[in-house]
């Protein structure tokens, strides 16, 4: 089996992104299709969240399974591309039954943006059509980073931020991440170039040493508005509270990566989701609960690590954009020799 070192790794799941550039435009939309009868739970840090269906994932209500997730830009308008992403499943009647036909569904499609409205002209945000665009892209394979989608208007303390990506097999199951990195503090040391979490760094993903240089970075407004937004999946049998587990633990993978995070002025959320393809323990496995709490555990600690290794890649990624500079920019490759 061909691995991507991304959140395609895990069976079933399949991204689409689509953006604008240009002309006034500096944002886009992020879609992790997933397999039907995936279960999916959420953690909200932040100060400022921006989301969508969010209680419906709570594990005491009714509704047990996700269609889709919704990563966007545009701060709280850009919630309308779930709109698009909801048209596109509903006409290919993917949803939660509500009626006698096949067609009388409600697509389930939690949502969360992160604000970049400073890198475009005022009114440039994400519409329905955006959500349905990139839907109609969603692939499985390797997943483009950087100033892509939900990561196109990002930024990162003082850089360029964008969209990052990274997996992990643990015990046998697949864990990816997906990450929109868009923090309000930083996520590399300007004393050394090194981002925080360069220590989670698996077969030099990241491009092997680092410059070990200092730089000043670019000032930036102290309270201007941010969000780090992501997905975590794995193709584990997971309740809906199991799921939750996940999300928390990829949140200190956030942690890892960004320094200060969960703000006041970020709303780090990140959902998790699992398509349920493998069961977690036999069984028949002895010590039952135990054996189970055991396993999801070691998934917890894979999906804090695969998170902040997504964030990297998503700072590493970017390309100047709207006058931000990308980590490049002050740390080019050839420094890093």
């Amino acid at each position: 089996m061909t691995t991507f070192n991304a959140i395609t790794d895990v069976d079933g799941v399949l991204v689409g992104h689509h953006q604008r550039i240009g002309d006034g435009w500096a944002t886009g939309t992020t879609v992790v299709l997933l397999p039907p009868g995936s279960t999916g739970a959420v953690d909200g840090r932040g100060g400022a969240p921006g989301t969508r269906e969010t209680d419906l994932l709570a594990p005491e209500n009714l509704v047990q399974q996700v269609d889709a997730v919704c990563l966007s830009g545009g701060s709280a308008y850009g919630l309308a591309a779930a709109d698009g992403v909801m048209q596109w499943l509903a006409s290919r009647s993917r949803g939660f039954p509500v009626g006698t036909e096949p067609h009388e569904v409600v697509p389930i499609v939690p949502a969360a943006v992160l604000f970049d409205l400073p890198r475009g002209e005022w009114g440039n945000r994400p519409s329905s059509s955006f959500g349905s665009a990139a839907c109609e892209v969603a692939a499985d394979g390797p997943v483009a980073q950087g100033c892509v989608g939900a990561g196109t208007g990002a930024k990162v303390g003082s850089l360029k931020g964008g969209i990052g990506t990274a997996s992990v097999v643990v015990d046998g199951f697949t864990v990816g991440a997906l990450a929109a990195v868009n923090a309000a503090g930083e996520a590399v040391d300007a004393a050394s170039g090194r981002p925080w979490a360069f220590d989670h760094e698996v077969d030099r993903e990241f491009g092997g040493s680092w410059p070990d240089r200092p730089a000043v970075l670019p000032a930036v407004p102290p309270t201007d508005l941010n969000t780090t937004i992501g997905v975590l999946a794995v193709d584990a049998d997971l309740s809906k509270a199991e799921c939750r587990r996940l999300a928390v633990a990829a949140q200190d993978g956030l942690a890892r990566a960004i320094r200060p995070a969960h703000s006041m002025f970020d709303g780090d959320t990140v959902f998790a989701v699992a398509t349920r393809a493998r069961p977690l323990t036999p069984t028949d496995a002895p010590f039952g609960p135990a054996a189970r709490a055991a396993a999801l555990d070691r998934l917890c600690a894979a999906a804090a690590e695969v998170f902040a290794r997504a964030v990297v890649h998503g700072v590493l990624s970017a390309t100047p954009l709207a006058g931000l500079p990308a980590y490049r920019d002050i740390w080019p490759a050839d420094a890093r020799c």
